[in-house]
Parts: C-alpha cells; sequence; structure tokens
C-alpha cells in the first residue's frame, strides 16, 4: 500500500473525475471551508477544468452549500447531503458551540433565540440572500440590537436549527439564506443508515485513513464512527501500514500516479485537516509551518503529494517559498499550477 498516492487519487488532486463542482463536494463529503476565498480554489483544483464561474453557479443554487456542521466549524457539503448530515451531527456540535458560549459568559435564553430566529425568517422571506450586518439592521430596527459576537452565536445556532445557510456567493463578505427557499426538499434518512452514508463519503474520498482519523474528521463519537464502519462490512479493505490500521474502499482506485506532480493546496485544505494524523504527508519538523496549535493552517506546497513548501498569492503574482532551498520543484511544472491557479481567480 501506498497511502500517499492513494490519497492524492482517493481526494481527486491527480486524475480528476470530475467537471462540476458540485460533484467535487459531493464525492468528499464535507470539505472545510474557513477562507471564504480559498474554499473556492479547493473545490476547483480537484475538478478536470478548474472554473470560477462554475463555483459560483452551484453555490448559488443551492448545489452546494456553506455552514457550520462537523466539529463546529464552516464546511462546505453539497445541497441533498445538508438535511442528513446537519441531524447526524448537531448533537455534538450544540455540545462545543454551548462550551464556547459558557466561556465567553454568553447565555442565550430560548425566548430571546426564538424571537431573534424570526427576524432571520422575517428579512429573508423578503429578500433571497442578506449579508449580517443587513440582519443586525433589522434587529436594531425592531429594538434588539447586540454586539457582534451575540449575533455571530444567534446565526450559528439558527444554522443547527436547520433555518440559515449560506446565500449568493459575494466576492469577500459571506451572505445567508434560509434553508427552506435554498432547499425546498431536505433528505431525511434513520441514523444508522447516515451514519453508514458518512463513513462510505469519507473512507472512498480520504482513504486509505485510520478510525481516529474518522473520528477527528466528523467530530462524532467513537461509537457512532465503529457503528458506521461496521455497517459497511465488505465494502471496506482494512490494511495494516508501518503499525498502524488502515481503511479504504473498495471502489478506490489504485491507478494514476504521476511522479513530480505539484499542488498550491489553500490553507485548510481536506487534504491536511481531513485527518487526526498528518505525518505520512507532512514531516513532523515542518509541521508549525503548514498549521499551528491553535488550528490555524496556511497554503503549503505539495511535491508528489508530500508536504515540502509554502505559497502565497498577492496582487495576482504567486509567491513560493520551499521549506529546504534543495527541494527540486519542476520550474515548467511549477509554473503550470501557478498558471492554473492565477487563470482561476481572474488575474
Amino acid at each position: 500500500m501506498n497511502p500517499v498516492s492513494a490519497r492524492l487519487l482517493s481526494q481527486q488532486l491527480i486524475c480528476p473525475q470530475f467537471t462540476s463542482p458540485h460533484d467535487v463536494v459531493e464525492w468528499m463529503g464535507a470539505m472545510q471551508a474557513q477562507d471564504y476565498r480559498m474554499m473556492r480554489w479547493a473545490v476547483a483544483m480537484r475538478t478536470v477544468k478548474p472554473s470560477a464561474r462554475a463555483f459560483e453557479k452551484d453555490f448559488n443554487e443551492g448545489r452546494i452549500i456553506r455552514t457550520h456542521l462537523f466539529r463546529t466549524t464552516w464546511h462546505l457539503v453539497a445541497g441533498e447531503d445538508l438535511g442528513w448530515m446537519l441531524e447526524l451531527c448537531r448533537e455534538p456540535a450544540m455540545r462545543g458551540l454551548r462550551g464556547w458560549m459558557n466561556t465567553n459568559g454568553v447565555f442565550i435564553p430560548e425566548a430571546e433565540q426564538a424571537a431573534v430566529q424570526q427576524v432571520f425568517s422575517d428579512v429573508l422571506s423578503v429578500r433571497r440572500t442578506a449579508m449580517k450586518s443587513d440582519l443586525a439592521a433589522a434587529l436594531e430596527d425592531r429594538g434588539m440590537s447586540m454586539p457582534d459576537q451575540r449575533l455571530s452565536y444567534h446565526i450559528r445556532l439558527a444554522e443547527y436549527a436547520g433555518l440559515l445557510c449560506s446565500g449568493d456567493l459575494l466576492p469577500l463578505k459571506k451572505s445567508y439564506s434560509l434553508v427552506s427557499e435554498k432547499l425546498p426538499s431536505a433528505v431525511h434518512m434513520p441514523r444508522e443508515e447516515a451514519l453508514a452514508l458518512l463513513a462510505r463519503k469519507y473512507f472512498r474520498s480520504h482513504g486509505p485513513a485510520t478510525l481516529e482519523d474518522f473520528v477527528w474528521w466528523s467530530g462524532l463519537g467513537i461509537n457512532d464512527c465503529r457503528s458506521g464502519i461496521s455497517l459497511l462490512g465488505n465494502e471496506l479493505i482494512h490494511e495494516r501500514w508501518k503499525g498502524l490500521d488502515f481503511i479504504s474502499h473498495c471502489d478506490s482506485r489504485t491507478r494514476g500516479f504521476r511522479s513530480g506532480c505539484v499542488h498550491l493546496l489553500p490553507p485548510y485544505d481536506e487534504y491536511l485537516i481531513g485527518y487526526k494524523s498528518r505525518q505520512i504527508v507532512l514531516h513532523p519538523d515542518h509541521s508549525h509551518k503548514a498549521h499551528n496549535n491553535r488550528g490555524i493552517f496556511w497554503p503549503v506546497i505539495l511535491l508528489d503529494g508530500e508536504v515540502v513548501g509554502n505559497w502565497s498569492a498577492a496582487a495576482g503574482k504567486v509567491s513560493t517559498t520551499p521549506f529546504h532551498p534543495d527541494t527540486h520543484l519542476d520550474s515548467d511544472v511549477l509554473q503550470h499550477q501557478i498558471v492554473r491557479f492565477i487563470r482561476f481567480i481572474g488575474k
């Protein structure tokens, strides 16, 4: 087993199978989307031909949704998956959210929550999409003005209640819409079926991965994760590699690795953040250059699937900084990836 090449294939980073951004997100299950601008590249770079316009179309039509889901953080999910995923992760996510609120000394009574969500509903019933500032203005008009932090918690509670999700894609600022308007027919399913489907999505798109990786990624309890794995039975392949037990899906591809391939990964990309242990592709000596202990991830360069440096983009120009000066990045291959990114952002 070569977990590095297998993950490049599973994550659609080499020999991508999909032309549609929606199909990439549906395949990946859930993609962390902390960075509002770079999340677009995270999806598009996994398509055959990256297109900002195609991403915007799928996003505005509700085929791709951005909201808080697993681990109480931002994720992109396929529109048809939001309903059952929200039901699956709501309880642990709410525990995490309440913990943050308690730490910050914030308590929101149920009556206040209901009143604020009614305002959200009223505003978004009139207009298709609204920014946070629009919601704040509406609350102020009704004598319910509040600090920005408290409003953020209200929005998060409304997301977990299934009321709000992402609105139209704007250049820099996020917007919100009603789930009922964006997704008229939510998909629901029994819990066991949902656990099995989540495990299938994870191991086919992130495998080979461990049970601990799945627990980290999903934010669910270990018993739920074990249950999801068990329900898939022979769909999953179990292998031991360097003392660790890895799981892959039977549909995983095994051919397509290209020597010398280079990727410009955005911050918070699933290739790193989708696993609890990242040592397979990121040497521990360099981990502090890829992410810190507070959960901040930076853009990184992959060479044959291993993290070898950082990159940044400003004013339509890309700069690269290998971790070691003797790291050989083929200039033609690197330039091709830079041009691919620049074309995508339209600079």
